[in-house]
């Protein structure tokens, strides 16, 4: 690290940013991920606990996360019978996950299982009502026929889904449909950093320009030499 950088101020995030950010979590073990969570709070109000690290520590993920007194973005990509689903939704709603994602490819009827699970399993916990995001088109998909786009978000709203996941090149579109769709966009990069797998990323300044309401930061701050250096610049790039 440069020992120059080292004694610049770090901005953090006010609340209203803090809020709009979420933290990637894909480690496979809890008790690291529970440290860089801790580390970088000043500037994320949500961690998103996926497949990784989901399947390495289960509800303990989410858990955990909850007492850090962040919001959890459950990154599992539901996909399977409506039964299922709704079934597995609600248990994710019962531990506290604040967004869960499932496949708008899944259809109305499993999205639509999805959201009502969400909601019985955080109302019977006392807790408020989560945010069902359908997917959309993956950030790492460049190939996806035009007509999707407009397909997949209008099974989320005729399904009731309160968000969903696109890129950032789909938010604009995915606005006028839906005004008041929370719009998740992953695939966050700052300017100049290397944009790995994902074939349509955005600074994060472009995707608020762009009207998402969530950005869905990784690798850029988690695997950076300094994260903490990293999240500072990367809020400051940032003007709402």
């Amino acid at each position: 690290m440069d020992p120059t950088a080292a004694e610049a101020p770090l901005v953090d995030a006010d609340h209203d940013v803090r809020r709009r950010l979420a933290l990637v979590l894909d480690l496979d073990d809890l008790v690291a991920a529970r440290r860089l969570a801790q580390t970088l709070r000043p500037w994320f109000g949500v961690v998103k606990v996926g497949l990784e690290l989901y399947s390495a520590a289960g509800p303990d993920a989410i858990e955990s996360m909850v007492e850090l007194g962040y919001e959890v973005f459950v990154d599992l990509k539901l996909h399977d019978i409506p039964t299922t689903v709704g079934k597995a939704s609600k248990v994710l709603g019962g531990l506290g996950a604040s967004y869960v994602t499932m496949h708008a490819f899944g259809g109305v009827d499993m999205l639509q299982a999805g959201v009502e699970g969400l909601r019985a399993g955080a109302s019977e916990a006392g807790l408020d009502e989560p945010c069902a995001l359908a997917v959309t088109i993956l950030t790492s998909d460049s190939g996806a026929p035009p007509h999707i786009l407009p397909k997949r978000v209008s099974l989320a709203i005729e399904a009731g889904c309160g968000g969903i996941v696109c890129a950032v090149e789909d938010a604009h579109e995915a606005r006028l449909m839906g005004p008041r769709l929370t719009i998740v966009t992953p695939g966050i990069r700052p300017a100049g950093s290397p944009t790995h797998d994902q074939a349509r990323a955005a600074t994060p300044q472009e995707a608020f320009d762009a009207g998402a309401d969530l950005l869905v930061i990784g690798r850029a701050v988690t695997q950076a030499p300094d994260p903490v250096l990293a999240a500072s610049e990367l809020v400051e790039s940032i003007a709402l």
